[in-house]
């Protein structure tokens, strides 16, 4: 038997969260779904695996249950497969933010940078006038990137503001293009640079996942293998397993 796995999020309101998680766990509980769901008033975020046809009910579940009022229209979804369950149970949690900064009244529905399709990509990291910064933390670097692209060499994602701070500058980086695995962090940090006056900053939709699925691996700027949140541990172009198995937490 092969698994779906599925990588998803979405900034939306969502102030009922509280109310939503004991349905949302017993909808997954129900379905045989197992991995990580973070909620919170800011959205959602998750990594979560079962067999086809549940995955294909839980993203119904959010396209169109009563249970999120078509909040998550739009949500991103990354689709592979594992030979087998790379999760060993089920956990959804309420937080205060689904992608940790740390930082007050940041909203990427508003405030984000600029989406760049995996297909466009290679040419804005190419531009010698582009900015290009890795948000990922420091190990995940450590194993795959893009060439070019800088290491903040930061432990957590919180730690990204004061790297911020101190390395860069609107006055001299007036175009940015930042990645990260699936898309969350890049969002969210686009639009606390944006905030910062950064008049320019491009992410890459769907982060690496959808450049290693969408972009032939002839043709891939990226180097190396990226580390997943779920016991695959490491995938490369096509999404194929690239790692052994093992734990990690979102």
């Amino acid at each position: 038997m092969s698994f779906t796995v599925a990588a998803f999020y979405r900034f939306a309101a969502l102030p009922d969260c509280a109310e939503i998680r004991p349905e949302l766990e017993g909808f997954c509980a129900a379905n045989g779904i197992k991995g990580t769901i973070l909620l919170a008033h800011e959205g959602i975020n998750g990594t979560v695996a079962a067999e086809p046809v549940a995955i294909e009910a839980l993203l119904a579940l959010f396209a169109q249950g009563e249970l999120f009022g078509g909040r998550l229209a739009g949500i991103d979804v990354k689709l592979s497969s594992a030979a087998a369950m790379p999760f060993r149970r089920l956990k959804v949690k309420l937080k205060r933010e689904i992608v940790t900064l740390g930082v007050e009244d940041i909203d990427p529905t508003t405030q984000a940078g600029t989406y760049v399709d995996p297909a466009d990509w290679n040419k804005v990291i190419s531009d010698p006038d582009v900015l290009v910064i890795d948000t990922r933390n420091r190990f995940e670097v450590a194993m795959g990137s893009f060439e070019g692209a800088v290491d903040p060499e930061t432990r957590k994602f919180s730690q990204f503001p004061d790297y911020v701070s101190r390395s860069l500058d609107p006055s001299r980086h007036k175009r940015v293009a930042m990645f990260c695995t699936g898309g969350i962090r890049c969002e969210k940090a686009s639009a606390y640079m944006r905030a910062q006056g950064f008049s320019e900053v491009l992410h890459l939709k769907g982060g690496i996942l959808r450049y290693l699925e969408e972009v032939p691996a002839e043709e891939s700027l990226f180097r190396g293998t990226c580390f997943v949140f779920d016991e695959r541990i490491a995938l490369g172009p096509g999404l194929a397993e690239a790692g052994p198995a093992a734990e990690t937490d979102l």
